[in-house]
């Protein structure tokens, strides 16, 4: 946590844009996800190419769901002259909180072609009850 002071001088103007790098930073390197909804389930889909299904760990606590995972690739290539050697890795953790009609407990997840879905159901409305006549007794 960072606390702003109200110092004077030229110190403190010069370090302010780099107060929320850090956020913006994250941000900014934090996998693609799209959100969304209909009548019967939110939806939240995230790109996450590289990274295998065991590495990906989704929990929902306290009407928040929360992705954390971790990319961990390697490439590794030689030829009579030459080597080549990749490396790929990084942890991330995103967090959505849940509107009221929510269902987190039935919360599924599905990985395809390098998307991560996980949908999670809306809790069924009754429907209100019908209009009834009651009558109007005298006395």
């Amino acid at each position: 946590m960072v606390e702003k002071s109200d110092h004077a001088g030229l110190w403190p103007s010069l370090y302010d844009p780099f107060r929320t790098f850090g956020a913006k930073l994250a941000d900014w390197l934090s996998p693609a996800t799209e959100a969304s909804g209909n009548d019967t389930a939110y939806d939240i889909s995230m790109e996450l190419p590289g990274v295998s299904e065991n590495d990906i760990e989704l929990t929902v606590e306290n009407g928040v769901v929360t992705i954390r995972g971790e990319k961990k690739t390697h490439e590794e290539k030689k030829g009579d002259t030459w080597y080549f050697s990749e490396r790929q890795y990084g942890a991330f953790r995103r967090s959505f909180r849940l509107p009221e009609d929510a269902e987190g407990a039935k919360a599924e997840a599905r990985m395809k072609d390098g998307v991560l879905h996980v949908r999670v159901p809306k809790r069924v409305q009754e429907a209100p009850a019908a209009a009834q006549k009651i009558k109007v007794s005298r006395g």
